[in-house]
């Protein structure tokens, strides 16, 4: 029996856009009111988490459609890499070297939680139903959480490279990029809601957050100290300089790609695949551009607004991702999504238990978790959720994630392996 093929009430990208914008538009008015019941509304629901939630509403329903749509493809080769560059023009790297250790600690935690939650979850899951982790050849369970592993350390590049590796079949990688988008933004979810109540979260932990407040202090004074009203003559150079930066960041990603995959058996040897994306290259050398101008006159343009144009591309790819989530789709595979639950369940835990033991901030929880689970695409998104003059530190993060994340992906699969034998 055939399959339905659902088509979405909107399949006009253009018309799905101005949406998209609408609706930001309105979370952005209301979030910004005056009135007693939106700012007790907003004190609740974070403005950031509807961004994304309520696009994810519209795809569920069938009004547009996430998987047909290329916004979110241009959203992320285009918008996220002159995002990067925007936001890195005001870094103070001096500034980001005093957090201390503490930001290190928290993403390895996170990294650890990614690579024994795999291993956990089948065991835990195979003790009451086996055949949900079961399967044979290239349908074995245990290959396709393989892909899920090298997303949520490191990225879509590092997920890909994981299907390659251990050669789970097309149908069981589809059903893992399901339980992958949907169990990591509902993580991202409750991430964001902890981002309105850190202060909360700190005390129980008796956590020290002055450092971040410092840095966030010290980056948002000085964008006070040179702000100016913003001319066209402005806003046509902040444009130069993001997209420029992200035109850049392609041309070096068309010249060193095609370079680097003649080399993937090299790469592969050394579990360094990831090196052989362009999205990767992208994401790198657009960073490293914006921290580069951060050295330079370009900087001054920070007065000039260049963070909320950076902020502004963000929130776009942040609608963009929540247009991808079909909240409906966990129903089609429970038994694999409560496989992704258990697993994301243990990253938690270890994140929290080492956040206690070290009296973590939050925001290194946070973010720690975001640069592994989501990488470049998120960590900047829950990090400005704390305040938009930290999310250079989700990219760098978010940067290191994707070095770090083939070598954990390979060693949680195998483990995975052992245990589903």
């Amino acid at each position: 029996m055939e399959e339905s093929v659902k088509t979405a009430l909107i399949t006009n990208d253009a018309v799905v856009l101005g949406m998209l914008l609408v609706i930001l538009a309105l979370i952005f008015y209301t979030s910004s009111s005056k009135k007693l019941a939106w700012i007790k509304f907003y004190k609740v629901i974070p403005s950031l988490l509807l961004c994304y939630f309520i696009p994810s509403i519209f795809n569920s329903l069938g009004i547009f459609s996430g998987d047909d749509s290329n916004l979110y493809f241009v959203a992320s080769r285009y918008l996220l890499p002159s995002s990067l560059v925007l936001l890195c023009l005001s870094i103070d790297l001096k500034g980001i070297s005093k957090l201390g250790p503490k930001a290190i600690i928290m993403f390895f935690a996170g990294t650890l939680g990614i690579i024994v939650g795999g291993p956990i979850a089948i065991l835990a899951v195979s003790a009451f139903a086996p055949e949900i982790v079961g399967g044979s050849g290239p349908d074995e369970v245990w290959r396709g959480l393989s892909t899920v592993a090298g997303s949520w350390i490191g990225g879509g590049a590092n997920q890909t490279a994981m299907k390659e590796i251990y050669g789970a079949s097309d149908e069981l990688f589809s059903a893992m990029i399901t339980v992958d988008v949907i169990v990591a933004n509902i993580w991202m979810a409750f991430l964001l809601v902890g981002a309105g109540m850190s202060e909360k979260i700190d005390r129980i932990f008796k956590a020290d957050a002055s450092a971040i407040n410092v840095v966030k202090d010290n980056i948002q004074n000085y964008r006070n100290s040179i702000s100016r009203v913003t001319n066209l003559t402005d806003i046509m150079i902040i444009c130069a300089i993001g997209f420029g930066g992200t035109a850049i960041a392609h041309f070096g990603s068309d010249l060193i790609t095609p370079f680097m995959e003649t080399k993937k058996e090299w790469l592969s040897e050394y579990r360094l695949t990831s090196m052989a994306s362009g999205f990767f290259w992208i994401v790198v050398i657009a960073t490293l551009i914006g921290l580069f101008l951060s050295f330079t006159k370009m900087k001054k343009y920070e007065g000039a607004g260049a963070s909320k144009f950076g902020s502004a591309f963000l929130y776009v790819l942040v609608a963009t991702i929540g247009m991808k989530m079909d909240i409906l789709a966990i129903f089609d595979n429970l038994g694999l999504f409560l496989v992704g639950l258990l697993w994301m369940l243990t990253h938690v835990i270890i994140l929290l238990v080492v956040a206690k033991l070290i009296k973590a901030p939050f925001f290194f929880v946070a973010v720690g978790s975001q640069a592994n689970v989501g990488g470049a695409a998120s960590a900047p998104i829950v990090a400005s959720a704390f305040s938009p003059a930290l999310a250079p530190v989700g990219v760098l993060l978010a940067v290191f994630g994707y070095a770090v994340g083939t070598f954990g992906a390979i060693f949680c699969a195998q483990l995975m392996q052992v245990v589903s034998q």
